[in-house]
């Protein structure tokens, strides 16, 4: 899950929510209590105990994998530390790495974080190439913690492949078809014809809908298709020069102007209510927001969602783990990060918590292709999630990516929903961003 910006990490902590299993996460420290890194026979036993610091629910727990590890290496002992929020993990991490210390055997690292760290830490984190085998991982979710001389400091645990969600019912009241084939035949291939799907809902729309459900939602599934965002292959910020960037706004600006969009920020609680009261008919949806669907829905809308493929391929999403130089066990602790995000065990995870598979071989097995969701019925997420995944580009991924897309939502496209018009909201966007990054 994991997000692209600050209000977006709160979407990426969501995003291990199970989007097959129940309820929301309720992230927080577990009963590991060692704090201070790797012990062999910390607890006493003479086992060699390897530690996790998480964000979120990752969902290794949840999913049994521990236990199975456990069950097939006795003499190993594992104990995870979780901070709920990204925005409360992260700076600690780097604090850990800067300073070498404090450190588990494994951490976690965003999507969003990754290119830092790569750019940054790289030097303070194990190869992990030697463990991992390339060969299994999409070769964008690979590349993505890789650095220019080919360490690979990172293992992906899940992606976010882009998929649109949408309501039958509502569709149907509107004089759209239902059939999702039939759906994705109106936009494939051009976000425009995406928007002017929308148009053509507006004019029929059940009382008090929009076509979709937020602004920042459709810039992010636009931005989540190109290959070049925020900042170029030489690593130089170039949002503002980027016209696919400007585009991607100025198309959401207008679906905005238009009253296609709802006027809420994502993951507010006043969002919330619009998916329990069934406000909008469709949404971007990387498979981790199918268990945010769940969770703010009342019954009644059990089985009325489908998916449909977006027009573009992309990913919203995604993490990874990475084990310290300093640990006392890293052998011990590289094992285990290959082991659980090798394909076998990301196929039980998604059966089980909704986490996407970084591992093309796991898109074949039956905990993915047989997925089913209680909120979209008999729809093939597991094969629409596994296409997506596949054609996703190749993206340029910068440090400071989540405080560019944050400045572009939270402070830009929003503010056309909300009456500003593009050229305010653009001056607005810009205006916060450099300032962030203290340009």
């Amino acid at each position: 899950m994991r997000a692209s910006t600050r209000i977006r990490r709160k979407a990426v902590v969501l995003a291990a929510v199970a989007s097959l299993g129940t309820g929301l996460l309720a992230g927080c420290a577990d009963d590991g209590d060692n704090e201070s890194g790797s012990s062999n026979g910390g607890d006493g036993s003479g086992k060699t105990t390897i530690t996790l610091g998480l964000f979120g629910t990752f969902g290794f727990k949840e999913a049994g994998l521990y236990d199975e590890y456990m069950k097939l290496n006795p003499d190993v002992v594992i104990k995870e530390n979780v901070v709920e929020r990204n925005e409360n993990y992260y700076p600690a991490l780097v604090n850990h790495l800067t300073t070498n210390s404090g450190l588990m055997d494994i951490q976690g690292i965003e999507v969003g974080n990754i290119a830092e760290v790569v750019a940054t830490q790289s030097d303070k984190l194990l190869d992990l190439s030697k463990y991992g085998k390339k060969a299994d991982y999409l070769e964008w979710k690979w590349q993505q913690a890789t650095t220019k001389d080919g360490t690979t400091v990172g293992l992906g645990t899940d992606v976010g492949p882009m998929a649109i969600c949408y309501r039958k019912d509502l569709f149907q009241q509107a004089g759209l078809p239902t059939d999702r084939e039939e759906v994705a035949k109106l936009w494939a291939g051009d976000w425009k014809k995406f928007v002017d799907v929308g148009r053509d809902y507006q004019k029929k729309a059940p009382k008090g809908t929009t076509f979709m459900d937020s602004p920042g939602g459709l810039i992010n599934a636009i931005l989540s298709s190109e290959t070049e965002r925020f900042y170029d292959a030489s690593g130089k910020v170039v949002y503002k020069q980027n016209p696919a960037v400007k585009a991607a706004f100025d198309l959401t600006a207008e679906a905005a102007e238009d009253g296609l969009v709802g006027n809420q920020t994502q993951f507010q609680p006043a969002w919330d209510t619009t998916i329990a009261n069934s406000k909008f008919a469709a949404m971007s949806c990387p498979p981790w927001m199918l268990g945010y669907i769940k969770g703010k829905s009342k019954p009644e809308a059990k089985g009325k969602w489908d998916v449909a493929a977006a027009p573009k391929s992309g990913n919203w999403g995604g993490s990874f783990l990475a084990v310290p130089k300093s640990g006392k066990n890293t052998e011990a602790a590289a094992k285990l990060a290959a082991w659980l995000t090798a394909p076998e065990q990301q196929a039980k995870l998604f059966k089980v918590q909704g986490s996407f598979p970084s591992t093309p071989a796991a898109y074949t097995m039956p905990e993915v292709t047989s997925a089913k969701n209680d909120m979209t019925g008999d729809a093939p997420i597991g094969e629409i999630f596994a296409e997506a995944a596949k054609n996703a580009p190749v993206q340029v991924i910068g440090p400071k990516d989540q405080i560019i897309q944050q400045g572009l939502t939270d402070n830009g496209v929003i503010l056309v929903a909300q009456g500003k018009s593009p050229a305010e909201a653009w001056e607005n966007a810009v205006k916060t961003i450099d300032n962030n990054l203290d340009q």
